[in-house]
Parts: C-alpha cells; sequence; structure tokens
C-alpha cells in the first residue's frame, strides 16, 4: 500500500503543482478565443440571442470600407512607430554599452517612459499636440511655419499617436539590446580595434551581427503591440477616439473592434475583427519563424 501511494506521489504531484497555470490558461485563455470563434459564426446582438451565419461576418469584412481603413491606418502607424522606436533603442543601447559616468543612472532613466501609464503619457501629449495651444505648434509659428492640425488630420495625427508609442517604449527596448550586447565576447571588439575599426564600424559589422536574433525579437513583439493599439489613439482623440478621429483617420483594428462590439453591438462583427487580428498574429509569427531558419541555415547555426 504505502509503495502504490509512493508511486503516485511520483506521478501526479508533478501534474498537481502545474495545474493552477492550465487552469487558469483554460478560463482566461483559451475559453475566451474558442467561444470568440463561435461568436464569429453568428450574428449577435447585446441582450439577443446567438444567429448562424457562418462566414457571413467575415465577407462583410471583406467588403466594408472601415475594416480596410482601420487595417491601413493600423499598418501605418505601426511602421512609423516601430521603425523610428527600434532603430533610436539601437543607438541608445550602443551608446549605453561604453563605460561612462552615471551609467546606472541613465538605464534606469530610458526606462522610465515605460513605467508611465499610457493614460498619463497619452494625456500629455495631446496637450503637446493640440492645434490651438499646443508647444508643438507654438514652435512651428516660431520657426514660420503654419500650424498643423494634428487631431484631425490623417498623417500628422497618426504621427502624433507614433510619438506617443516610440517615447513609452524606446527604452524599454533598448534596455533589451544592451542586455544582448553584454554578452557579445569582448575580443570580437578588441580584433576589430586592432583591425583599424572605428566604433561605427565596431557597431555594423560587431555589433548589430551578434544580437541579430534579439533584433528580430523585438521587431515582432512591436508589430504584435502596434496590431493591438488601442489606448493611445482612444485617449488621443478624446470625444471621438473610438472612432478613430471624426474622419476614422486614425482608427486601428482595435478601435473598430471595440466600436463594433460596445458601442453599435454587434459582438458577431466584432469577434470577426479579433479573430482576423489574431490569424495576423499567426502570419507575423510564421513570418518569424521563417526568417529564424532562413537565417540559421545560412549561418550554419
Amino acid at each position: 500500500m504505502r509503495g502504490t501511494l509512493y508511486r503516485w506521489d511520483l506521478k501526479a504531484v508533478p501534474y498537481v503543482f502545474i495545474a493552477p497555470f492550465f487552469l487558469t490558461f483554460a478560463a482566461f485563455g483559451l475559453f475566451p478565443l474558442l467561444y470568440t470563434g463561435w461568436l464569429s459564426l453568428h450574428r449577435v446582438e447585446l441582450g439577443g440571442t446567438a444567429q448562424w451565419r457562418g462566414l457571413e461576418n467575415y465577407s462583410s469584412l471583406a467588403t466594408s470600407e472601415f475594416f480596410w481603413n482601420a487595417l491601413a491606418n493600423t499598418f501605418t502607424i505601426g511602421v512609423i512607430s516601430t521603425v523610428p522606436q527600434l532603430l533610436m533603442a539601437l543607438v541608445l543601447a550602443h551608446l549605453l554599452n561604453y563605460r561612462m559616468r552615471w551609467r546606472g543612472f541613465f538605464r534606469v532613466a530610458v526606462l522610465a517612459p515605460y513605467a508611465t501609464s499610457v493614460a498619463a503619457a497619452t494625456l500629455v501629449f495631446a496637450q503637446l499636440f493640440n492645434t490651438d495651444y499646443g508647444l508643438i505648434n507654438t514652435a512651428l509659428g516660431w520657426a514660420g511655419f503654419a500650424p498643423v492640425s494634428w487631431e484631425s488630420s490623417k498623417w500628422p495625427s497618426q504621427i502624433a499617436i507614433s510619438a506617443i508609442v516610440t517615447w513609452r517604449w524606446t527604452g524599454y527596448n533598448a534596455l533589451i539590446y544592451l542586455a544582448a550586447m553584454q554578452a557579445v565576447p569582448r575580443d570580437l571588439y578588441e580584433a576589430a580595434a586592432l583591425d583599424g575599426a572605428s566604433r561605427l564600424r565596431q557597431f555594423l559589422s560587431v555589433t548589430v551581427p551578434s544580437i541579430r536574433p534579439t533584433i528580430l525579437f523585438t521587431v515582432v513583439v512591436s508589430t504584435i503591440g502596434a496590431t493591438q493599439l488601442f489606448g493611445e489613439p482612444m485617449l488621443f482623440g478624446g470625444s471621438v477616439g473610438i472612432s478613430g478621429g471624426s474622419g476614422n483617420q486614425f482608427q486601428t483594428l482595435s478601435l473598430l473592434m471595440y466600436e463594433k462590439g460596445w458601442v453599435t453591438g454587434a459582438l458577431g462583427q466584432a469577434s470577426a475583427i479579433a479573430w482576423v487580428m489574431f490569424l495576423l498574429l499567426l502570419l507575423i509569427g510564421a513570418a518569424r519563424t521563417l526568417v529564424t531558419r532562413a537565417h540559421r541555415k545560412k549561418t550554419g547555426a
């Protein structure tokens, strides 16, 4: 009897320890995902019953100008926020990787924007980009330029939102790059210095190739974050934030999903948008895997 209990203890206890994670994931991850997929195949109104519609919600998205506008806005905001953000993070990490006075302080300081809440950061930037009294337009006026309609124009509003995202996440990515740079063998830099390579050449020929997997990781994570962008555009737009501005000029997929589900009450269409976003994330993950495999085959790793 004691031997049987001992064997059961060895077999069952590990599963008991990991069961809370799987139960939590099933309740708050897997079930909402599957239920949202089920809703996307039905016509569901708030407070009403579900009516089977098959792929009707998806076909309506294919012909919806609002969906394609939100998809295009998500892409453009993602590009103009991710590219400058990662480039600045790379340069910032390179500077922090060298010995300097107060290096520990600067490493903590670059993380301060990430610790700031989305609401606080967006409200401050909304004041800076205010068309009538914002500091940005005031500085442009001093330089002799006409004021810019940051809230009502398409590209200025998207640039303003991208500035918020860039400000919040540059320091975070810089610390990720810094951790990767510190793992690069110092012998490579010493050899490059003996060959007469400048700091810029060392950065381009030693640092960047050595941390390429980390760069690819941040590109994927930042792209996923841009696909799910919600708080910044909603708060930046104020009373018309959910619609992405008066002319939907900066409405993202997340905002459109929220508007369909909780403003118009079309939960089936909102669920379809959620699943389209999920499929986009799967495509991004698959592309990352293909690029990684191609790099490994090329380098023989």
